[in-house]
């Protein structure tokens, strides 16, 4: 179980915009094996869960420590996770986050809270956060060495640079 990894796609969950199973397909690329298994409720599902995890965001990029670690503790609560081990493969022995009957979305959604129950204690609670360009909503989830990342994609970083450097210029050549 790859938790940093897990943490990660909860960000990539959040940010996508889950309307019907055709989306929520699309979001699983590279686990096709689920694809037969989404439903409109696991959609339904998802889409609250998103609106229930994005505070978790928000208060880790407001430096709301208590706010990250009492919304995780409430979100697991709420949607209980029952680890397992897979044997799949008899010579890699891994943790499952979920029955092998549980929903796609019950599947996702203990992938997502296990995922950052274990980054925000290894990493700490600042690790999450808003992508600070606007107007980008999307969240991210901070795996840098230097705890430095304020952007969701490359693309709003660059976007967020180039507005600045043009934003430089127009003070210089007003000055």
């Amino acid at each position: 179980m790859d938790f940093i990894r897990y943490a990660e796609a909860s960000a990539n969950l959040l940010n996508t915009e889950i309307n019907d199973v055709d989306a929520l397909v699309g979001h699983l690329v590279g686990r096709e094996w689920l694809h037969d298994s989404c439903t409109d409720r696991d959609c339904m599902l998802l889409r609250k869960f998103q609106r229930e995890l994005r505070p978790v965001f928000e208060a880790s990029g407001a430096g709301d420590t208590q706010g990250v670690i009492d919304g995780l503790n409430e979100l697991m609560v709420r949607h209980p996770i029952t680890p397992r081990i897979s044997d799949h493969d008899p010579s890699d022995l891994h943790l499952h986050v979920a029955t092998e009957s549980a929903s796609v979305a019950e599947l996702l959604v203990g992938e997502s809270l296990l995922g950052l129950a274990t980054l925000v204690c290894d990493l700490g609670p600042s690790r999450l956060g808003v992508c600070s360009a606007t107007p980008c909503t999307n969240v991210y989830v901070d795996t840098s060495p230097n705890q430095s990342r304020r952007y969701c994609s490359d693309r709003c970083s660059s976007r967020a640079n180039v507005a600045a450097y043009r934003a430089r210029q127009k003070a210089v050549a007003t000055a």
